[in-house]
C-alpha cells in the first residue's frame, strides 16, 4: 500500500530515488508510464500486469480502447531500483511529465504518482481549496 507524499530531487543522471517505505512493494519490478495529468504512474509489476490484462480483454476494435493502450503502453518502461532504492527514468518520461529538479513522490494505494514539485503543489492546492463536497458524494464512496 502506498500512502504520502515524499520530496525528492532528480539527479542529473535521470535517478530518483524511490522513498524506503514504498521499496518492498517495488523490489519485485516496477513499470512506469505516462499518467493522465501530465504526471508519471509508477506501478508495481503484479498490479501492472492485472491492469494490462484488463485492458488487454477489451475489444481493440473500440477506438477509446485502442487509445487508452497507446497511452498507457506505448509509453511505458519496465524497471528495477537499484540497491540505493533508486530508479532511472527515461527521458521522454521525464520530458513529459516536466520532471527537472524537485519530484512529489505521491502514493495512490495501489500504485504512485510522480509529479513536478510545483505541478503537484497546484494540483494538491486545487484539491485542497474546493470545498464543494457534494463532487466527492457523487463518487459513491
Amino acid at each position: 500500500m502506498f500512502l504520502g507524499e515524499y520530496t525528492h530531487t532528480i539527479d542529473d543522471k535521470g535517478r530518483v530515488t524511490i522513498p524506503a517505505r514504498f521499496r518492498a512493494e517495488l523490489a519485485g519490478g516496477l513499470v512506469v508510464t505516462r499518467g493522465f495529468d501530465r504526471n508519471l504512474m509508477i506501478y508495481p509489476l503484479t498490479e501492472w500486469q492485472e491492469m494490462a490484462e484488463r485492458v488487454a480483454a477489451r475489444p481493440v476494435s473500440d477506438e477509446s480502447v485502442r487509445a487508452f493502450r497507446r497511452r498507457i503502453f506505448a509509453g511505458a518502461t519496465d524497471l528495477e531500483p537499484d540497491r540505493q532504492g533508486r530508479i532511472v527514468l527515461p527521458q521522454y518520461l521525464r520530458e513529459f511529465a516536466g520532471i527537472d529538479g524537485e519530484v512529489v513522490v505521491a502514493g495512490m494505494y495501489d500504485y504512485i504518482e510522480l509529479w513536478d514539485a510545483e505541478a503537484w503543489r497546484e494540483v494538491r492546492l486545487a484539491v485542497e481549496d474546493n470545498d464543494d463536497v457534494s463532487r466527492w458524494q457523487a463518487l459513491g464512496i
